[in-house]
């Protein structure tokens, strides 16, 4: 018997997301029809770094079109998917895709490389990308953290809890973006963050335990002094700075 083009494909997927897939899918289903071509999970949901009702679930969604009608079936899915611990959908066409990995390489590589699609053809598998392009992202993403870094610290006026959720940013943002580094030194990349974070900080030479420090910030909550805060400021910032010099320099 031919396999329904609308089977939904779960397997070696974490047992945990499938409840939350399956309300998606069928859901958005019967109210997009056939302008949903695919569903694809990404990022965390399929790694060690996944808690389960705790992390969120990140999911792709290629449409044959954009279109409100769309917009708005999603945006009544909501609160379900709230509950569910799933992510607003991002919302792609196949078009979309193609016409941009040589601005968002850093992001699509990621996908391409931590991805499960559960409904249609995989839209990230077959995409290749250019080692200049994604360089060149690199050093913006970089600098535009050290911004950030100084910017979020000025506005935080000493209050710690804001500081702290600064770095906390800084640090998720920069997982990504060592992988993608790595992937220019055509290095094996680690789909888990502290991983990552080890593996960067050995092909990079630079000290990043502050920054896996920050990383489990999202979870454990400790109570920061002060002093606390402001050396893990300083740690990470010397480290996005030493990474923004190293991949603008970085011959390809």
């Amino acid at each position: 018997m031919a396999e329904s083009k609308n089977a939904l494909h779960l397997q070696g997927l974490p047992e945990a997301l499938g409840e939350s897939l399956t309300l998606l899918a069928e859901q958005l289903g019967e109210s997009l029809a056939d302008n949903l071509q695919s569903i694809t999970v990404v990022g965390s949901a399929l790694t060690d770094d996944f808690r389960a009702g705790v992390s969120d679930i990140n999911t792709v969604l290629i449409l044959g079109q954009y279109k409100t009608a769309a917009l708005n079936a999603i945006a009544a899915l909501a609160k379900p998917m709230r509950k569910k611990k799933l992510s607003p959908p991002l919302l792609m066409t196949a078009s979309y895709i193609e016409r941009s990995r040589d601005v968002f390489g850093v992001e699509l590589l990621d996908f391409q490389l931590t991805h499960g699609t559960v409904l249609g053809s995989d839209p990230f598998e077959s995409l290749r990308f250019e080692k200049r392009d994604v360089r060149l992202q690199c050093e913006r993403e970089l600098k535009a953290t050290l911004i950030r870094l100084r910017q979020g610290y000025i506005a935080a006026a000493g209050n710690n809890k804001l500081v702290r959720d600064v770095l906390i940013a800084a640090a998720k943002g920069l997982a990504p973006l060592l992988r993608a580094m790595l992937w220019l030194k055509d290095s094996d990349r680690p789909r888990t963050m502290e991983a990552t974070f080890r593996q960067g900080a050995a092909a990079f030479e630079v000290k990043l335990d502050a920054v896996v420090t920050a990383e489990r910030w999202r979870y454990e909550k400790p109570r920061l002094t002060s002093n606390d805060i402001e050396t893990a400021f300083e740690s990470i910032y010397t480290a996005v700075e030493h990474l923004a010099t190293t991949v603008d320099a970085l011959e390809l």
